[in-house]
């Protein structure tokens, strides 16, 4: 968690979105998949946790294995696996702080400075929700956005919505460029990614 924040400071929930099917790697629970020994949502909390003052784990299957983290866990409240924005959706509703920052559970080397240059650019456009990008491509699971958007994202679910871009385009959206790190966005989406980041972070190590 943040620490040593000045008076009137932001303070900013984040949520670790773990609550996918895992299709892509044979429908296990991802986040819950080692890399080096430690599962790969434990490699993201070590990142994240540090740049939010509350941090929530959004899963729908195993809750107990991603408590032992010490964090809260909650599911979505929209059924049937129903993607990233259910997470969102699901931390907007149970954040303690006004901001809500998301990221995915298998992205192991995220940027240590993701939230901050998301907070800059919320806080100099106005806008509702800022998100990542590296070079001509939208991060939408990583991303910084009001709490108030709330209302936008529930109407929007309830009407069948489930893509991420077409809600965005409903709101006043500020892009990030992270075109300097653009590594650190590496998810893992297949046995074979987590294979070889598990070799290339296994020789790092020795």
């Amino acid at each position: 968690m943040r620490e040593d924040l000045p008076d009137g400071a932001a303070r900013i929930t984040g949520v670790i979105l773990a609550g996918g099917r895992g299709r892509r790697m044979g429908s296990v629970d991802k986040g819950l998949q080692e890399l080096c020994g430690r599962p790969l949502v434990a490699w993201v909390i070590e990142r994240f946790g540090p740049q939010v003052d509350e941090l929530l784990i959004n899963t729908n299957r195993n809750g107990d294995c991603y408590a032992v983290f010490g964090h809260r866990v909650l599911a979505d409240r929209i059924p049937d696996f129903a993607g990233p924005l259910a997470g969102l959706h699901a931390a907007l509703t149970a954040a303690t702080h006004s901001l809500l920052a998301t990221v995915p559970c298998d992205a192991p080397f995220l940027p240590g400075d993701l939230v901050l240059r998301l907070l800059q650019a919320l806080t100099t456009s106005g806008a509702d929700l800022a998100v990542a990008r590296t070079f001509d491509q939208p991060q939408p699971v990583f991303c910084l956005c009001r709490r108030h958007v709330l209302p936008s994202l529930s109407e929007y679910l309830e009407s069948g919505g489930r893509r991420v871009d077409r809600w965005h385009a409903t709101l006043q959206v500020v892009e990030v460029a992270f075109d300097d790190q653009a590594e650190a966005f590496e998810n893992i989406n297949s046995r074979e990614d987590l294979d070889r980041l598990d070799h290339v972070e296994g020789s790092g190590a020795g």
